[in-house]
């Protein structure tokens, strides 16, 4: 009897031992497969944020461009308005450094800017980027060569019109700020008065201390 139940013991410990192996092999296996799911989500997700920050720094570079340009067409001006009022609407200045630093913006993010277009020219721009790292980071077989790629736009909208502010319904017409005496240093440029927001802004280029920043002029947004 004892030597009976020892090799049933030895028979049952052999079926057994396959199907430990065969377990530990799923277990194995999805692992795997969730960790390669997760890198691959990690590596989108990854791709999406320095997609957005690169659109929203081509955005702003070519806002801060716009806002240069309209002061010196400002300033520069002889009270013909056609000489600036294109800027003011968000046209007129080359995009090439606003692309610049959307791809500065996507390598602090590990990744490189594979296309930087003005979309709908000028109020916007597409970009689309590509992660440095692969999607598996080289350690899930098969992945070595793919990249994770992501897109986003950036509008960049004017924020003024010109004329003084609408008064409300029944109400009368705001004042329009006088603008302070020059002293003599100015360019003889008659003062622009815009509406920002809202807000009245009157503009002597003889005084560019009063004048608006670029933040002022045009917002920066991600579409949606």
């Amino acid at each position: 009897m004892p030597a009976t139940l020892t090799r049933r013991h030895r028979r049952d410990a052999g079926q057994t031992l396959p199907i430990y192996i065969v377990a530990i092999a799923g277990l194995l296996f999805l692992a795997l497969a969730f960790f390669a799911v997760g890198q691959a989500a990690a590596t989108r997700n990854g791709a999406q944020t320095a997609a957005d920050a690169a659109a929203l720094a081509a955005g702003q570079k070519y806002r801060d461009e716009l806002g240069k340009g309209f002061l010196d067409a400002l300033r520069n001006s002889t009270g013909d308005p056609t000489a600036w009022e294109e800027i003011l609407n968000g046209r007129g200045v080359p995009s090439a450094a606003a692309c610049r630093s959307a791809d500065w913006y996507a390598g602090r993010n590990d990744a490189a800017v594979s296309s930087c277009t003005p979309d709908s020219w000028p109020t916007s721009f597409a970009v689309t980027v590509r992660t440095r790292n692969t999607v598996g980071r080289s350690v899930i077989p098969g992945t070595e060569g793919t990249h994770a790629a992501a897109r986003a736009k950036a509008i960049v909208a004017p924020r003024c019109t010109l004329g003084a502010p609408t008064p409300p319904p029944g109400g009368r017409p705001a004042p329009t700020p006088t603008p302070t005496p020059g002293d003599g240093k100015g360019t003889g440029s008659a003062p622009v008065t815009l509406t920002c927001d809202g807000k009245g802004w009157t503009l002597d280029p003889a005084h560019p201390r009063d004048l608006p920043a670029a933040a002022d002029l045009f917002s920066v947004r991600l579409a949606q």
